[in-house]
């Protein structure tokens, strides 16, 4: 970036760049460090135990040594933008005025690429900060179809990344929670434009996202628990190449051990076993054929 460039305003150098014009301004936040380890720990026990309300994260605190009451905990959890069953008052707190879509997953199974999306948004955590991350997710195959990391919870980075995986394919199902982003008319005017059916998950009900949610638990201590994140930048580099890492190399127990990629775009059945491309020794053929 050359913010006194003489041609080319810094908009368009963001534009050109693919980042949104507000990581440029990025400032740290001025937290004590009590209160961001404290947050910290909250994500850790979220991320664990998705259906922990504040009590229960509350009681799990002070078992491992923390002096916090119930009024600092969800002070916390608001600020990072978790509460409850699922992610944050912004973005899971339903809108009353937003229509809601039944849930369409109860006794289906994704059998097929492009069967059934989800989406979700988690906070991540930085060295003196947070930021949000949303992603679209295929089930059948766990490959993550789009993804955005930004600053604030405004619609726009969910749109962004809703678009991004429609350029892709038109999934039959897409699923999500009940949160305000994803019952909001610019959000399912767009799903229904592409005619997809709408689902989302019934009240209090984490375990209708479960793969979202265990890729957020693989991505966390994987990768954004193993560092400190110092920048925006550095957050959206490092989560980038995990989420490559992840979709291209990283085999997947659920599916025979082949990558998300394999399946999703290579066609490879996950019930097909892995085969190994080393090529057996003489020897190891006579001793096949005896």
């Amino acid at each position: 970036m050359e913010p006194q460039h003489p041609k080319i305003s810094v908009r368009e150098q963001a534009k050109r760049l693919g980042i949104n014009r507000s990581t440029l301004y990025y400032q740290t936040v001025d937290k004590p460090d009590e209160e961001m380890r404290l947050q910290h720990h909250i994500d850790r026990i979220y991320t664990d135990h998705p259906a922990y309300g504040t009590r229960r994260i509350t009681a799990v605190l002070r078992r491992e040594g923390w002096d916090v009451n119930r009024k600092r905990v969800p002070r916390c959890m608001r600020e990072m933008g978790i509460a409850g069953i699922c992610p944050g008052p912004n973005l899971s707190k339903r809108n009353l005025q937003h229509k809601v879509y039944p849930y369409l997953l109860r006794g289906v199974k994704a059998s097929h690429n492009n069967h059934v999306w989800g989406i979700d948004i988690t906070y991540i955590r930085m060295k003196h900060g947070w930021m949000y991350l949303v992603a679209v997710i295929d089930w059948y195959s766990r490959y993550i179809v789009s993804w955005q990391l930004e600053q604030t919870l405004d619609i726009e980075f969910v749109l962004k990344a809703a678009k991004l995986a429609l350029r892709q394919a038109n999934p039959e199902i897409w699923n999500s929670d009940q949160g305000s982003h994803f019952t909001s008319p610019q959000y399912t005017d767009l799903l229904k434009e592409a005619g997809v059916r709408i689902s989302m998950d019934g009240k209090n009900r984490a375990v209708d996202n479960i793969f979202t949610e265990r890729f957020w638990r693989t991505l966390k201590y994987e990768d954004v628990y193993t560092k400190e994140y110092a920048s925006p930048r550095e957050a959206r580099m490092s989560i980038g190449k995990f989420i490559q890492y992840y979709n291209q190399e990283r085999p997947h127990q659920a599916l025979g051990y082949h990558t998300p990629a394999e399946v999703y775009l290579h066609g490879i059945s996950p019930k097909v076993p892995l085969r190994s491309t080393h090529a057996p020794e003489k020897a190891d053929l006579g001793k096949e054929t005896a």
